[in-house]
């Protein structure tokens, strides 16, 4: 029952991660050391800024702020 319990939870967790895109950062990191792992990793704050700026520079992305 609490097996049940916890791999519940868990796949909520995972749900609501990939819903509101939690998880972009990891997935960006990964993808950067699959093609080369010396290259130098952007931390999680220069990651979001690279995001919001590209996201606001492209009006097909129909980024808004309200």
């Amino acid at each position: 029952m609490l097996n049940a319990l916890r791999r519940g939870a868990s796949a909520v967790r995972w749900y609501v991660r990939e819903l509101t895109d939690e998880t972009a950062y990891e997935r960006y990191v990964a993808h950067l050391r699959g093609h080369d792992p010396a290259v130098r990793v952007p931390t999680r704050r220069e990651f979001e800024r690279m995001r919001t700026d590209r996201q606001e520079s492209d009006p097909r992305s129909g980024f808004r702020c309200c």
